[in-house]
């Protein structure tokens, strides 16, 4: 069994080998599968991360500009980090919101007004891998897991991945891990509660 570094690396490099194009083709599969399988009847505030272009990440925008056109009742919802304190601070994202990349790539809101972790009911999560038990493979600093742990029990959190899940279960997981309630990727939706 691979440790949780070893795969990070896996999963790092079989991003970077994906070409743009199919990278933007794989990522508005993803969007596709958003749209027919997530609930967003309940949904009033969403939460999204930006993505990362040095990681390569799976680009929510597709995502992010259809429920503004479709679902206008929706409030969206993106962070900057605080550092110092291990925590994200969550912004609206309203029209003409500035966002700037911070020193490891992250595009950030530049003020903003800031959203009560308990209004968010959806997050699109960022990660590398996840298994069939609806665990992630994140970065490793643990943020996601701050963060959704402070939202409502009824939180709908839904992982974005390039590749199917992994057989074996993630190595190391702790209680404070939180499993996701719907992973989608190009190919399948899995949903886990």
């Amino acid at each position: 069994m691979k440790t949780k570094e070893a795969l990070r690396q896996h999963y790092r490099q079989l991003r970077q080998q994906l070409p743009d194009e199919e990278l933007q083709q794989l990522s508005r599969q993803l969007c596709r599968q958003f749209f027919s399988h997530i609930p967003l009847e309940q949904v009033h505030t969403l939460h999204s991360y930006l993505p990362m272009s040095s990681q390569r990440e799976p680009d929510p925008l597709p995502i992010l500009d259809r429920l503004r056109r479709e679902y206008p009742h929706i409030r969206l919802v993106v962070s900057r980090t605080r550092w110092k304190e291990r925590e994200m601070e969550h912004v609206y994202l309203e029209q003409g919101l500035e966002l700037q990349e911070n020193k490891w790539g992250i595009p950030e809101p530049v003020g903003g007004a800031v959203c009560p972790v308990e209004k968010i009911d959806a997050v699109l999560v960022p990660l590398l891998a996840f298994d069939r038990l609806g665990h992630r493979l994140g970065y490793g600093a643990g943020f996601y897991d701050r963060f959704l742990a402070g939202c409502a029990p009824h939180a709908l959190s839904v992982g974005l991945s390039l590749f199917p899940p992994l057989e074996e279960p993630i190595p190391g997981i702790f209680p404070t891990d939180i499993t996701l309630t719907h992973c989608l990727t190009p190919q399948e939706v899995f949903k886990f509660v």
